[in-house]
């Protein structure tokens, strides 16, 4: 039997896709490949949906069967081993929820991200302590101090993407809410955050749009989500969202669909990114 992950890394979410279509182009079921291996059929599907790891030695047996030139089998291989390796994420496995931990993968490798964020800052744009005293409101007791600043060191980590020389397009539409309230007694720590915002939204990959209380409900206001998008066409673009204990991760045309439409209708109705720059300004000087 091939190792189960806590969770795939998206090569592997590509590379299971890539298995299943030259297995499909072959004319052979999973049964039959299941054969060539030895194992049960289910095996075969748990690899081609990145539920297991890629098994070096199953992956050769499959290429061959597969017809695949002995060239573009050494390719496949060279980025299965690559694949399998476990990511930076992983260090973190004390306080990464499995469920999350897909998330980070595919936030990783996404060419554009859009969410809506009705609560909190979205945790790629939050500084320190904005961070920080969110973590210890869902993390209470002083026991858990340890456990926040790992959370803490997590987040910042996951930031270093957008410093990237090629970074992800970040999309954000933000309730204004999240202005309205404060994250301890502190004020000095939403009026830092706001700077944070303001910062970031002077840097060409990162769109930050306020929903204003006057411009009333829009067709998104049930709970935070996160839309992922892209290079590699044997990903399509995929919904997280999040719940108190869980996530669930949604990739079916319909749903991604009527995700990304809200986006669309939330986005014309959110304040401009001029007029998003004057709101953060004002609620900035509301924390003195």
């Amino acid at each position: 039997m091939s190792e189960r992950r806590t969770a795939p890394t998206v090569g592997q979410v590509v590379l299971g896709k890539r298995l299943q279509e030259l297995r499909e182009t072959a004319g052979l079921k999973r049964e039959e490949a299941a054969r060539i291996l030895h194992v049960a059929p289910a095996t075969v599907r748990r690899m081609e949906t990145a539920e297991v790891s890629l098994k070096i030695p199953y992956v050769q047996m499959l290429l061959s069967a597969y017809g695949v030139p002995g060239h573009e089998a050494a390719e496949f291989v060279a980025l299965a081993e690559e694949a399998n390796r476990p990511g930076w994420w992983q260090r973190f496995h004390d306080v990464l929820p499995d469920w999350f931990s897909l998330y980070v993968s595919l936030e990783g490798a996404a060419k554009m991200l859009r969410s809506y964020e009705p609560h909190f800052v979205p945790g790629l744009l939050q500084n320190e302590d904005y961070a920080r005293a969110v973590l210890r409101a869902g993390i209470p007791g002083p026991s858990a101090e340890g456990t926040v600043e790992r959370h803490v060191a997590l987040r910042m980590t996951r930031q270093r993407l957008l410093e990237r020389e090629t970074p992800p397009k970040l999309w954000v539409i933000m309730e204004e809410t999240v202005l309205r309230r404060p994250v301890g007694p502190d004020p000095r720590v939403m009026r830092e955050q706001i700077e944070r915002l303001l910062e970031a939204v002077e840097q060409d990959h990162i769109t930050l749009q306020v929903a204003e209380f006057a411009s009333g409900p829009h067709p998104g206001a049930y709970a935070p989500f996160s839309l992922f998008r892209f290079a590699e066409p044997e990903l399509p673009d995929m919904v997280f969202t999040e719940y108190l204990t869980g996530a669930l991760y949604l990739d079916s045309r319909d749903e991604v669909a009527a995700h990304l439409e809200a986006l669309d209708h939330m986005t014309a109705r959110a304040a401009s990114t001029e007029r998003t720059r004057a709101v953060l300004r004002e609620y900035r000087e509301r924390y003195r």
